[in-house]
């Protein structure tokens, strides 16, 4: 580009895609020639051994029920035979417990936490919905009414990675961007804030995996919650209603179920 082309310096210039080396179209759509090709399907053939190794384990205990008229278990767990009654019985059968059930009483903390470790890993444009997003859900404050805007809070996740993922992938290498004209007042740091598709500064692709960690965790969540409305598996795990529904701190000793080992004595 010439001078009144772009107020890029040429330090920058110099480490951008389309003037630190050759371009070849074809590797923004995925082509790119590769030896040995054995060596470049590895992954892929790798995540097809897993997919059938998982889908014959299915198979496999399907078949086995039924044959023998069993039925699938309510919850997927390891130890089946430890419930919300045995928590209290002994270390033992408390590390089995949460082994079983750790997600369903404290997924929504991890979701938390996660959106946190998101928005303190990016610190741009992103972090800060995603901050807005947390502090929209901890405003509901009960559970229930978390639940409620939970599936909403999935879809924006689902659709700002995707959204971010076309960002990252960006336009063919051959023209400049329009915040990279000589008109547009933006700098590289701007455009690193604001996670815009760039040829010198380019999208951080890491980014994206923080966001799915925390989008898969919110669909598990989701589940959860779905799960908490089930007779069967409060049966089992245990409800997660609030002890205290008037969140008086007061009060909490006259509601709480479960009897106090540190000053039982």
């Amino acid at each position: 580009p010439g001078e009144n082309e772009t107020r890029v310096n040429l330090e920058e210039l110099k480490t951008s895609v389309l003037y630190s080396g050759p371009v070849d179209p074809a590797e923004w759509v995925g082509l790119r020639k590769s030896y040995p090709l054995l060596v470049y399907l590895r992954n892929n053939l790798l995540m097809l051994a897993i997919l059938a190794f998982e889908v014959t384990i299915y198979r496999h205990q399907e078949y086995y029920r039924c044959r023998n008229n069993l039925t699938a278990p309510v919850t997927k767990t390891i130890f089946h035979d430890i419930t919300r009654a045995h928590l209290d019985d002994g270390l033992v059968n408390c590390v089995k417990y949460f082994i079983n059930y750790f997600f369903y009483k404290f997924g929504l903390e991890t979701c938390f936490l996660l959106s946190v470790n998101v928005i303190g890993q990016r610190m741009d444009f992103y972090a800060m919905i995603h901050a807005f997003w947390l502090i929209a859900v901890l405003y509901r404050r009960r559970r229930k009414a978390i639940a409620e805007i939970w599936p909403k809070y999935c879809c924006f996740l689902a659709c700002i990675i995707t959204f971010q993922y076309f960002l990252c992938i960006g336009i063919p290498p051959a023209p400049y961007y329009p915040w990279r004209s000589g008109n547009a007042n933006f700098n590289s740091n701007i455009i690193k804030w604001l996670y815009f598709p760039d040829f010198i500064v380019r999208p951080n692709p890491v980014f994206l995996v923080y966001d799915f960690m925390l989008l898969l965790c919110a669909s598990l969540q989701r589940q959860t919650f779905e799960d908490e409305n089930k007779a069967a598996v409060r049966i089992l795990a245990g409800d997660n209603v609030e002890i205290c529904m008037n969140l008086d701190a007061a009060s909490f000793s006259q509601h709480n179920p479960v009897p106090d080992f540190i000053h039982c004595r």
